[in-house]
């Protein structure tokens, strides 16, 4: 069984930056591979990135690559999610994932565990 709370959401305007961070319980936190996905107001859950369980591979999706960063500290069982050059798309709630698999899932089904979710509002 794994919990995990996310943190750091909150208001801002484009162009600012964000992190948020997700801690997990459990002593099995490196045995999952972690992802962050988002949910705006009338659309479906999408990936945001993942990263795999060493923290050695890391995916993103086309529209936050090279603005997001998504890193993982296996001895505090945190993962976080740097968020920067945000952009008023970028507004959704934003939820952390863990999968107990060797690969990182950019679908959502696969993932056994989920956070509660903290919304992100980027203001123009």
């Amino acid at each position: 069984q794994v919990q995990l709370v996310e943190s750091g959401g909150g208001l801002v305007q484009a162009g600012d930056s964000l992190r948020l961070s997700c801690a997990a319980s459990g002593r099995t936190f490196s045995s999952y591979t972690m992802g962050w996905f988002r949910q705006a107001p009338g659309k479906e859950r999408e990936f945001v990135a993942g990263i795999s369980r060493s923290g050695g591979l890391t995916y993103y999706a086309d529209s936050v690559k090279g603005r997001f960063t998504i890193s993982r500290n296996n001895a505090k069982n945190t993962v976080d999610l740097q968020m920067n050059s945000l952009k008023p798309e970028d507004t959704a709630v934003y939820y952390c994932a863990a999968e107990y698999s060797v690969d990182v899932s950019r679908a959502s089904g696969p993932y056994d565990y989920w956070g509660q979710g903290t919304q992100v509002t980027v203001s123009s």
